[in-house]
């Protein structure tokens, strides 16, 4: 590390050390700053001349993909920080990218009503669908063979073929407003969207009806996402909260949602499982990024440095890193391998009335309320769930009452 070294306002959990680089420099190869003595370890990498939109761990979490404001998307190493391609097309801003699942293509939404898809090692245009107003949200299905976008005033949401760029099929007036955030179920049976109208809705795939509508948020609905075993689906609001809906059982029905709140003081705007669906994590109009305690439904850490809205957020696939993306023109990425060691961590986890034991079956360490200890339930939730049986199916016939009158 170089000498000529500024400090700038230092958080508990998150130093912050910066290197002077020139600005030049960093554009075309990006840069990673880190200091290894935090408690929670992290990098900031930079690169782009203006605020990211979207980000997301792609090829076996060894890259990151970006987009921002500055009109280019762009492929990071995650160990070195450089910027091994550099995607340019766009002269209106971008909403969204995400990676095929196969890691040969991303996708890309945008202001001139235009999808994109690129091709990543050759940095060409594959195809391009038209939407009629902007396009706000993209995602590939799990399987790869589809995407599927949301639009602004129509409230219109599309299907793609990837394979030839074919519209299968255009849903209008699928929302009243804006679609804001657009998901498939991880077995791509259902989309998820959610919108400005302050509904969620799920779109069966194969009836080509909407089976569920929620409705709970008391504003904008930002995002959505699904634990990988399908049974709880989080949505985020500008009414700084997240509601997790038990849509494998349908619960929700009688019992509502599970209300995260008391976590972030802005409007949030991005929300992502944990691949085992243990732990939350969101980011925020202020600033912060807020890791969640899933199965026990408070804040468990919340990471400050960020210093612009916070767009996105993303988990690798072994649960140790979060990504995070800022209007503040950075990417931070953030190590919680052994964040249940910090004391701030501990306290929270007092507070709530739990305690950290190890689990009999595969000694890995898991939070459980002091009261419900006994010997019949010292097994993690990874353990007890191999030992039940197996997971229910997530049935349309469970929400054919629920099509919107």
């Amino acid at each position: 590390m170089d000498d000529d070294v500024e400090i700038h306002g230092i958080d508990p959990l998150a130093l912050e050390i910066t290197n002077e680089i020139n600005e030049e420099l960093r554009c075309k190869t990006g840069t990673w700053e880190h200091e290894d003595l935090a408690q929670v370890r992290y990098k900031v990498l930079r690169g782009h001349r203006d605020g990211i939109v979207s980000c997301q761990f792609c090829i076996n979490d060894t890259h990151i993909l970006t987009a921002s404001s500055d009109l280019t998307c762009s492929l990071w190493n995650l160990h070195t920080g450089d910027r091994e391609h550099k995607y340019e097309d766009h002269d209106t801003l971008i909403t969204e990218c995400r990676m095929s699942p196969d890691d040969s293509k991303f996708i890309t939404s945008s202001w001139d009503k235009k999808l994109r898809v690129w091709d990543v090692e050759t940095g060409q245009l594959v195809w391009t669908g038209l939407h009629g107003g902007i396009v706000t949200c993209c995602q590939y299905s799990h399987d790869g063979q589809f995407i599927a976008t949301g639009s602004d005033l129509d409230g219109t949401i599309r299907l793609w073929s990837t394979k030839d760029g074919q519209l299968i099929k255009k849903v209008k007036e699928h929302h009243k407003s804006t679609v804001t955030s657009i998901e498939f179920s991880p077995n791509d049976r259902r989309i998820c969207t959610t919108s400005m109208d302050k509904t969620t809705k799920l779109w069966d795939t194969e009836a080509q009806t909407v089976v569920v509508q929620l409705e709970g948020h008391i504003n904008v609905i930002s995002c959505c996402c699904f634990t990988d075993d399908e049974r709880r689906l989080c949505t985020g609001s500008w009414d700084k909260q997240l509601q997790v809906w038990d849509v494998s059982t349908g619960m929700f029905r009688s019992q509502g949602p599970i209300t995260f709140s008391k976590g972030h003081e802005g409007s949030i705007s991005a929300c992502k499982f944990s691949p085992d669906g243990t732990m939350l994590v969101s980011g925020s109009y202020d600033q912060t990024v807020v890791l969640w305690d899933a199965e026990n439904c408070g804040p468990k850490l919340t990471l400050k440095g960020h210093s612009d809205w916070v767009t996105d957020v993303d988990f690798s696939r072994d649960g140790n890193w979060i990504l995070s993306s800022s209007k503040d023109k950075t990417v931070r990425l953030w190590n919680i391998e052994h964040s249940d060691t910090i004391p701030s961590v501990m306290e929270n986890k007092r507070s709530m009335g739990l305690r950290i034991i190890k689990c009999t079956e595969c000694s890995k360490p898991f939070s459980i309320a002091q009261l419900d200890i006994t010997s019949d339930n010292m097994l993690c939730v990874f353990c007890r769930l191999a030992a039940e049986r197996p997971l229910p199916t997530f049935d349309a016939g469970l929400y054919n009452d629920a099509e919107p009158q």
